[in-house]
């Protein structure tokens, strides 16, 4: 599209070119826009045909110049028709001039205010009519009549011409407002022709497919989103060429963007509409929200299950145990024995089963991954013999909201498992990088020998193991669902000397606070909240208190300094600390709570912001709220 002066002289170049002449005023008695047949038809200066001259000087220069004729009340005669100009009516008129030649003025309103007018020389036309009457003698009255009335058809005809033109200009500003809108749209809205090249787009592609041009009209769909995209979008946009509608959603390779898609047959040009929006964040929640509704199918399933199979265990290890105290054969020690160390991997199998089953959810808080990193090598370092060494490479320098327990979990069983693989002697690669501010990434790699293919297609099925009686085929089960209740995912794959899996989750940046920071405390406990208070300030932190929801909502409005807010979960009053996150939605809401983790209240409270259980200490505080180290 041209730029706006390019666009305003091609508007001016073309009012130049009508041979008629043409003026428009605002609604504040300004002149907008004129073309040279103004200035040439009432011999006008270059100052009353700038825009922004005043109606009223170009008034007062006319009356001087004789356009009127004789004037005696000037000042008179120009607030007249400023007053007619302010209460501007569509009209239409023919006036002889000072100088003999005689026009026709047409005026019509601006729906936005202001008028337009037209000037039109009809002196020889009028030449023409007089022509004809003089000769009417020689010319019977209906030829008289028809000239007359096929003259008056002409300049309604040329009235009609600068409505359509008028017309025409409404289409084009409502165009413009139309595209601004689209533009304004969070998701790519454009129309595609029969042959698949771009005949519209509001210029958001870029914005919801990352690494793909903005610019893309007069683009085929396949040079615009790339081979891989494109490969996914044909069948649909096929589908929506015959005539049918699609809407589904694919997972762009390139950017690591969820894409949820629209394709809508247009009729009327044989071509395609299309609307795509990034559904990144919302199917990471929906992954969420479907594993846990599948967790909780599958603990109603096996919890009667393995309640009767532990009394079955319970009954064959006590049978066992009394056949071991008898005087029984020989052979039937090593019977004895096997029997019972099956029913004891039994038990150990049940215990696994209650851990992946039981009421599990994602706790995210502030955790700084450096440290993070540091405190799982010093864990997972005494697990390994020496041979096999362990290298971590952090790349994520910021503070992000994780469930460190679960992630610690999940790492130090991949780590286990890499140990398993790499047998005598071998290297475990530890990775942690961002992608795209979309997700946080935790690879695994190890010098073993790498999934088989039968691996890679069911290593993450439950039970499933390749280490026989060793292994008991959940542990990779395990990080899997901690994948899914992050709304994240987990992917296994080979590397070029052995396997890699990745624990991808989603990146949420926590905010570093200064100790300088003004800090909200809401307590209503006052030796609580004395408690809290000095360790804030021994951070460095200024504190004021509240002690309810509508006493910290007073106070945020009256000091608007605050940096955040750290409020227990309850309260004077009916509402609980969680109210002041919606209450509040420009500061940041930190909750601390001694409600047990099975509360809802306190499930509630973890899903709505970060949070800290009761008791802390001082350093706790410090390392939840962002300082760069624990204070002593």
């Amino acid at each position: 599209m041209a730029d706006r002066p390019q666009t305003d002289a091609l508007v001016q170049a073309g009012l130049n070119l009508i041979g008629q002449a043409l003026s428009i005023y605002d609604s504040d008695l300004k002149l907008a826009v004129c073309n040279t047949r103004f200035a040439e038809m009432f011999d006008l200066p270059g100052n009353l045909t700038q825009p922004g001259a005043d109606f009223a000087d170009t008034i007062r220069h006319l009356v001087l110049a004789g356009e009127y004729g004789p004037v005696d009340d000037i000042d008179g005669f120009i607030q007249t028709r400023v007053d007619q100009a302010r209460a501007f009516q569509p009209h239409y008129m023919e006036r002889t001039r000072a100088n003999g030649r005689t026009i026709s003025v047409e005026g019509a309103p601006l729906p936005q205010g202001g008028w337009v007018t037209v000037y039109t020389d009809i002196t020889a036309m009028k030449s023409q009519e007089q022509l004809l009457r003089t000769r009417s003698e020689l010319l019977s009255e209906e030829v008289l009549a028809r000239s007359e009335e096929l003259a008056a058809t002409n300049r309604k005809l040329a009235a009609t011409v600068s409505a359509l033109e008028e017309a025409q200009r409404e289409l084009t500003e409502m165009e413009a407002r139309t595209r601004l809108t689209t533009e304004m749209m969070p998701a790519h809205i454009a129309h595609v022709d029969s042959a698949g090249r771009y005949t519209f787009s509001n210029r958001k592609l870029s914005a919801v497919m990352p690494g793909r041009p903005a610019q893309i009209e007069g683009l085929h769909i396949s040079e615009a989103l790339g081979a891989d995209a494109y490969a996914r979008v044909l069948p649909h946009l096929q589908m929506a060429l015959s005539g049918d509608p699609s809407t589904f959603e694919f997972t762009d390779t390139l950017s690591s963007r969820r894409i949820r898609a629209a394709f809508t047959p247009d009729e009327s040009e044989n071509g395609v509409y299309i609307l795509s929006m990034d559904v990144t964040e919302e199917t990471q929640a929906r992954a969420a929200l479907q594993q846990t509704r599948r967790r909780e199918m599958a603990a109603q399933l096996t919890s009667g299950l393995a309640h009767d199979f532990s009394n079955l265990l319970t009954i064959i290890l006590g049978m066992q145990s009394k056949l071991a105290r008898m005087d029984l054969p020989p052979q039937a020690d090593p019977l004895i024995t096997a029997t019972l160390q099956a029913a004891r991997r039994g038990g150990d199998l049940l215990n696994r089963i209650a851990d992946i089953t039981a009421h599990r959810a994602w706790r995210p808080e502030p955790l700084q991954v450096t440290a993070f990193l540091n405190d799982l090598e010093t864990l997972a370092t005494p697990s390994l013999p020496p041979s096999i060494s362990l290298r971590i490479e952090n790349k994520v320098d910021t503070r992000v909201h994780l469930d460190p327990g679960q992630l610690q979990d999940s790492l130090l069983n991949l780590i286990l498992n890499a140990r398993d693989a790499c047998g005598e002697s071998g290297t475990i690669a530890l990775s942690a990088t961002e992608v795209r501010d979309t997700w946080i990434d935790f690879t695994v790699e190890d010098s073993g020998g790498g999934f088989s293919p039968d691996a890679l297609q069911h290593a993450l099925d439950p039970f499933y193991t390749t280490k026989g009686d060793k292994g008991s085929g959940l542990g990779l089960s395990m990080v899997y669902d901690t994948a899914k209740l992050a709304g994240g995912q987990l992917q296994i794959g080979n590397a070029q000397h052995g396997a890699r899996v990745t624990l991808r989750l989603p990146l949420r940046h926590a905010p570093t606070h200064r100790a300088t920071d003004l800090v909200l405390l809401v307590e209503d406990s006052p030796d609580l909240r004395t408690t809290i208070r000095d360790m804030l300030t021994s951070l460095g932190h200024s504190v004021i208190e509240a002690t309810s929801v509508d006493e910290a909502c007073a106070l945020a409005r009256g000091v608007p300094d605050i940096s955040f807010v750290f409020s227990d979960l309850s309260l004077e009053g009916d509402r609980l600390g969680t109210d002041l996150v919606s209450a509040l939605p420009n500061k940041p809401v930190y909750l601390t709570t001694s409600l047990p983790p099975t509360d809802p209240r306190h499930q509630e409270a973890v899903a709505r912001a970060p949070l800290l259980p009761k008791p802390f200490d001082k350093p706790a505080l410090a390392a939840f709220l962002g300082h760069q180290a624990a204070l002593p």
